[in-house]
């Protein structure tokens, strides 16, 4: 069962992002040689008029093949048919869609989410700190108002939860709260090393509110400030990794997405569906970097393109992306190995 959910997770996130380059690449009337769900070898194939659609065997990934997409000419295609011919601002909406599409998807998943089963209480209000450790002995108190962790202002408890995690283990964490009568006071507290079931793991002692709330408009405020608090997760944690802040190894990829699936699996089908969302801003977040072969590079050649007044070389762009594609497959290898070891040794 967690197979097939992860194959149906991953495959709703990867077509509905391909999807999104798909129709706009038939709307500019870019020719459109394949649209594939999977990698490798093909188990399913129907031509349509132009473009043929594909199953491949391996179920991470999926691709949008569009003509002229590697910079090179096809003599049987008119300059105006493939994706170099079209206009910057035709081929910027072509390249940002797919993101857009799963961006568009988290937000329709977590507003169903907060409308059907109702949502948290998505405010920095401690609810209960436990005796004997870290912020009891500090003095942090319940119903306190978390303001900012470690200088970084918080808004919600995903951005508790998040700089808590990010904080360094061998440093005491700086919390700024406001108290019931309005005072704000500062506490100072390390993290501390508990086992359970065998597993080491830190804690501070605090546990936020969990109110339910439900009803239309707080499906809608949910909605939206879940989906800014995801977006502000993404952003943290991708300049904390090129900081140093964290490492390679605390990435997940497939192995360890999979892991993900069977957790959440338990839980209920509400926790699958925000899994979805999760991970489907983190596709369309992770797409619009500035890095070759990701669709935010593409958009990078756009942005050079304008600046320079002439179009990089389509050739010497393919060639780019070309080696930003075999090092992504690097990276992926690497962070599978580290999945593999962690969930195995």
């Amino acid at each position: 069962m967690t197979i097939v959910l992860f194959i149906l997770i991953l495959g709703a996130i990867i077509f509905v992002h391909e999807l999104g380059h798909f129709l706009f690449a038939k709307m500019f009337k870019v020719y459109v040689h394949e649209f594939a769900l999977g990698m490798g070898p093909k188990l399913w194939s129907k031509k349509g008029k132009e473009t043929e659609y594909t199953l491949r065997a391996i179920p991470i990934g999926g691709f949008c093949q569009l003509a002229g997409e590697s910079g090179e000419d096809e003599e049987d295609l008119p300059e105006d048919r493939l994706l170099y011919g079209k206009k910057p601002w035709q081929r910027f909406l072509i390249m940002v869609c797919g993101a857009v599409f799963n961006f568009v998807l988290a937000i329709i998943l977590l507003f169903f989410i907060g409308l059907i089963w109702g949502s948290s209480s998505y405010k920095p209000i401690i609810a209960d700190v436990e005796k004997n450790m870290p912020a009891y002995k500090a003095g942090v108190e319940a119903n306190n108002k978390i303001l900012a962790i470690n200088g970084n202002r918080v808004s919600t408890m995903d951005d508790v939860t998040l700089f808590l995690t990010l904080a360094n283990r061998e440093k005491p964490v700086t919390m700024k709260v406001e108290k019931e009568d309005g005072a704000v006071e500062t506490y100072k507290f390390r993290a501390k090393k508990v086992e359970v079931d065998g597993e080491e793991s830190y804690r501070f002692g605090i546990n936020l509110e969990t109110e339910k709330q439900t009803g239309f408009v707080n499906a809608v405020k949910y909605t939206f400030v879940k989906t800014g608090s995801i977006f502000r997760q993404m952003w943290y944690t991708v300049s904390n990794l090129f900081t140093g802040g964290i490492k390679l190894s605390q990435l997940s990829g497939p192995v360890g997405i999979y892991s993900i699936v069977g957790e959440q699996s338990k839980q209920g089908f509400a926790n699958l569906l925000y899994l979805t969302a999760l991970l489907s801003i983190n596709v369309g977040f992770i797409n619009l970097l500035p890095i070759p072969a990701f669709d935010g590079g593409r958009v990078l050649f756009l942005v050079i393109e304008k600046i320079k007044g002439s179009p990089v070389n389509p050739k010497t762009e393919g060639i780019i992306h070309a080696v930003g594609l075999a090092l992504l497959m690097l990276l992926m290898v690497y962070i599978t190995f580290q999945d593999i070891r962690n969930l195995f040794f």
